[in-house]
């Protein structure tokens, strides 16, 4: 009976550890989806239009890794690429980037407002950004209009 009962809670317990794997991928997926087409935007304003290779660079990931997720993101109606053509943003992927600024730019502003070193800063709000609720910047956002 013992035996039963651990291999019950072991099922259990991997349920619960796929259902959280699988929350996890999805957030990755998402925060992919948010990197990506913030920065293709930046990129199309500096540049004009966003190649491959360019995104890769900026990132720090290999082309084939930044061409992967550019499918990937296609796919999911991010943006628009064909080969050896620039990579564009869908009306669903101007929305994420601009979203993603702008709760770039008011997280960076709120740590600066704190005191925190730009430098440190700018690589914090790189880790916090995809992981804040939309509530608590909501809080944020109030905050920083009084300021």
């Amino acid at each position: 009976m013992a035996n039963l009962t651990m291999k019950k809670t072991k099922t259990t317990d991997l349920s619960l550890r796929s259902k959280a794997f699988k929350t996890t991928r999805r957030r990755n997926n998402e925060v992919a989806a948010e990197d990506y087409s913030e920065l293709i935007a930046d990129i199309i304003e500096e540049r004009g239009e966003a190649r491959v290779g360019h995104i890769a660079d900026h990132l720090g990931v290999s082309h084939v890794t930044a061409l992967r997720t550019i499918r990937r993101l296609q796919e999911e109606g991010y943006l628009f690429t064909s080969p050896h053509k620039p990579v564009e943003l869908t009306a669903k992927g101007k929305k994420v980037a601009e979203f993603s600024k702008e709760r770039h730019e008011l997280l960076l502003s709120f740590f600066l407002k704190l005191g925190v070193p730009k430098k440190v800063a700018e690589v914090d709000v790189e880790g916090v950004e995809h992981h804040i609720s939309k509530e608590t910047l909501g809080y944020i956002r109030r905050f920083m209009e009084r300021c």
